[in-house]
């Protein structure tokens, strides 16, 4: 190519780069057609624009802009791009000056072509980075640049599953390194051990927001710090602690390096809660406030989101290695001694043997606390009871926020062309999503059962192209290969079955009488098929034996034509199959199950859930809808209660489910299966969507977070360093606090009950005295103020009195005594309650 065609495309190429640098295009798939022009068979492999780019000869590239159709379409991409960066977007229409949220995370999942992912925490992360581009809210998202990733999947011919580690090559993944004022490369450096640690920055553009990533593998680094970052989820535990101290504290280092300060700091899971302690640290140099204050100001801006639901799911470390790790760290940048910090990581302060929690450093250091769905919110409540001993429950400070997905990630293209139909282009962004029921819920049988038609089509294509390329890739037969073209019908019914491969979430349940399932799948009149895929963790034995049963009976000679195991499970299978799938099966053992976001990627495509009621599905859930597995209650792994649900989803298999996806009228098609699709897309697709979730953080969790944070650090922080001096104060005098006798009578439809209270050391204003019954039956537990009567015998003891309605007995009441300030959090920043004996 001369010089001169190369500098006449250059403009163009540019173009082309940028496009191709914003994952917006893993939503917004106006632009594909220009990467299948350019190279058909990568795009199809890959579908990554940007490994396209980089792979395409600059002949090709002159070849295909020099046709006048591909520069129209790239103009016109530009210019809807341009326009829609010009409309208000959500939340610029609320009018709120909240200036920025920092969302951390060990893992992003946004593209296949970024695979820094393993499952659903980077799955609800990178969701609602793209909700949050489309509303508009303004959110920067920090992570780790893995140089494996996840690892990928190989099934043997035994079937049992092997993991490889391919390098990410930064070069084919869609970042761009982070460069400074002067363009220099953005390195951030922090101390480990004694030595110190360099960490390269590099930039994703994820639509209107940015994601940054850190990454150890740095010329300057000895080669085992190098390695920090070498994989997801892999290594020992001191790899984990030096990974997510380079996320938690490097992570705030680079966006003070930025030159910005988010009044919202939001930990998705625990493993990014040194964030936490370096926010503080980097107040108490611009401050200049004690740790205490600073934490106390800091800890108002910042919500922490829980996804475990059991405490041997938190991640956990050794005094040894926090001492090894954190021991300067708390000294210099804290100004406090290690046995503090830890206190922040521990139940018991004062036992030198408990490992540091990084979850109840999260709970500690925030001010919001959730789970990820209703139940996972109760179940959350009981977990981190530990942490405020003595109150109840139900006043844990914990509530729930349910996930959501993205739906423009998820859906199929025939899913797409029925909601654009029916709702217009927008309808997601506008965040106004109530409206959606009622035109969804006006499409008519015919064009819901084509679009379904049309999706399961374009899975047993799928389906079957990644089967033969399964086959050749492990050398079998020629005539096997091509024997893959004849697997599945685009008529019969299609199951899915898609997750991580661990004993609690039971994969294995619907193989529980393999004899049955095979009858079932057989059947001339009514065939069935299922697509199983998901990886078990290279270290979870008893994970990859359950995939070796399914791949055995997937090979089984009278059932190949009807059930296939899909390796190597990633996020672009993962669109394919919650694209086509007729019925996605979900069978945990509740309440493990925290949420479970991959039952609702099938929502917006028209498929159905079958699941157990556990997560998302336990609120989800109606006859109308889909169909329910168990009681609603816990088991705790009873193999007896196992099997009797093993029996109850073959029954609901055989005589509901199959059953009315046959049932057919004069045209073909399934009414009641239909009307169960219509109503599932209408009423569950808006309500599980990333675009909820996300208002919902921003509405009850990111806004008066902000507010609040502002609050405490106005005037020099004064109300920070009062509320600081109050926790302060309680720590050292509660012990002084007495409750004295009490009395109880009962007048007409009255209690009164009266107090005598002893505050030793303490200001009465610092407290509040409470009557308090538990909950009974439907009925909440009951909170009443007592008030100080006039005739207190004097400073430092009073009397106390309150009335309460007499359809409980007086005996249901207790007198207790709780920390009190109008503006903390309580027990969140206050723990302390004292009860009558």
């Amino acid at each position: 190519m001369t010089s001169k065609r190369l500098k006449d495309i250059s403009a163009d190429v540019e173009r082309l780069r940028h496009l191709a640098l914003d994952l917006g295009w893993s939503w917004n798939h106006a632009a594909d057609v220009l990467w299948r022009e350019l190279d058909p068979e990568l795009w199809s492999r890959t579908h990554n624009p940007w490994v396209v780019m980089q792979t395409v000869s600059l002949k090709r590239l002159a070849e295909v802009l020099a046709s006048a159709d591909f520069k129209k379409c790239l103009d016109q991409i530009e210019s809807a791009a341009a326009t829609e960066r010009k409309q208000q977007s959500w939340f610029q229409k609320r009018r709120t000056n909240l200036a920025e949220v920092a969302y951390f995370s060990m893992e992003f999942m946004l593209s296949e072509g970024l695979p820094i992912y393993s499952g659903g925490l980077g799955n609800v992360a990178g969701d609602q980075l793209k909700a949050a581009s489309d509303l508009g809210v303004p959110v920067v998202g920090i992570g780790l640049l893995y140089q494996q990733g996840y690892f990928r999947q190989v099934i043997d011919s035994d079937g049992a599953q092997k993991a490889l580690f391919p390098y990410n090559d930064p070069g084919q993944l869609p970042v761009t390194p982070l460069r400074d004022a002067d363009g220099e490369w953005l390195r951030i450096v922090i101390p480990l051990s004694g030595r110190r640690v360099w960490l390269r920055a590099w930039q994703v553009k994820v639509g209107r927001v940015c994601l940054y990533l850190l990454d150890s593998n740095d010329a300057a680094n000895d080669p085992a710090d190098r390695s920090i970052t070498a994989s997801l989820y892999g290594g020992d535990s001191e790899l984990r602690l030096k990974q997510e101290l380079v996320l938690g504290i490097a992570g705030w280092r680079l966006l003070e390096t930025l030159g910005t300060t988010p009044e919202v700091c939001h930990l998705n899971e625990g493993h990014a809660a040194f964030a936490v302690l370096e926010r503080a640290a980097g107040f108490m140099r611009k401050a200049r406030q004690p740790f205490d204050v600073a934490l106390t100001v800091t800890r108002a801006g910042n919500v922490f989101t829980t996804h475990t639901a059991v405490p041997a799911g938190f991640d956990r470390f050794a005094p040894q290695l926090i001492d090894r790790y954190l021991s300067e760290y708390a000294e210099r940048e804290l100004e406090v001694s290690l046995h503090d910090m830890m206190m922040l990581g521990r139940c018991d302060p004062n036992d030198g043997n408990e490992p540091f929690n990084m979850a109840y450093l999260a709970m500690r250091g925030s001010a919001k606390v959730n789970g990820v769905s209703r139940l996972h919110g109760e179940v959350s409540r009981h977990i981190f009871l530990p942490l405020f001993p003595r109150w109840p429950a139900s006043e844990i400070p914990v509530g729930h926020i349910t996930n959501g997905v993205h739906a423009p990630s998820w859906d199929s293209e025939p899913a797409d062309g029925l909601w654009t139909q029916a709702c217009g282009r927008d309808r997601w962004r506008s965040g106004e999503l109530t409206c959606l029921l009622e035109r969804i819920r006006s499409i008519d049988d015919a064009s819901i059962w084509r679009c379904r038609a049309a999706a399961r089509l374009s899975l047993v294509e799928y389906v079957r192209e990644q089967l033969a390329r399964q086959l050749i890739a492990s050398g079998a037969a020629g005539c096997d290969v091509e024997d893959a073209g004849l697997t599945f019908t685009p008529d019969a019914l299609t199951l899915g079955f898609a997750r991580r491969f661990a004993t609690y979430k039971r994969p294995n349940l619907l193989l529980h009488d393999p004899e049955r399932l095979a009858r079932l799948l057989r059947n001339a009149d009514r065939p069935v098929q299922i697509v199983i895929a998901g990886k078990a963790h290279p270290d979870d034995l008893a994970g990859q034996v359950l995939i070796r049963e399914w791949v055995r009976f997937a090979r089984r000679k009278d059932l190949r034509s009807h059930v296939i195991f899909l390796g190597d499970y990633d996020m672009l299978m993962a669109e394919r199959l919650v694209g086509g799938v007729d019925l996605w099966v979900n069978t945990p053992e509740r309440p493990w199950e925290a949420c479970g976001t991959s039952g609702m990627k099938v929502l917006v495509n028209g498929g159905l859930n079958l699941s157990e009621l556990d997560g998302w599905w336990a609120e989800a859930y109606a006859p109308s809808i889909g169909w329910a597995l168990g009681d609603g209650q816990e088991h705790g792994g009873d193999s007896a209660w196992d099997a009797n649900e093993a029996d109850n989803l073959y029954d609901l298999l055989e005589q509901q489910v199959i059953s009315e996806f046959y049932t057919r009228d004069e045209r073909g098609i399934p009414k009641r299966w239909v009307a169960r699709v219509r109503e599932s897309m209408a009423s569950l697709t808006p309500q599980f969507s990333a675009f909820r979730a996300v208002k919902d953080y921003t509405e009850q969790c990111y806004l008066p977070a902000a507010d609040a944070y502002r609050r405490r650090a106005a005037e020099q922080c004064a109300l920070g360093r009062q509320i600081a001096s109050w926790a302060r104060t309680l720590r050292e005098g509660w012990k002084t606090l007495h409750i004295g006798r009490v009395t109880a009578d009962t007048l007409g439809d009255k209690h009164q009950f009266k107090a005598e209270v002893e505050f030793g050391v303490l200001d009465p204003g610092s407290v509040r005295v409470e009557l308090y019954a538990n909950s009974q039956r439907d009925e909440p537990a009951t909170r009443a103020t007592m008030t100080r009567t006039d005739s207190s015998m004097n400073a430092e003891n009073a009397l106390y009195i309150a009335s309460v309605p007499s359809f409980r007995p007086a005996s249901d009441y207790t007198v207790r005594i709780v920390p009190a300030h109008k503006a903390a959090n309580v027990p969140l920043e206050a723990a302390q309650v004292l009860w009558q004996h």
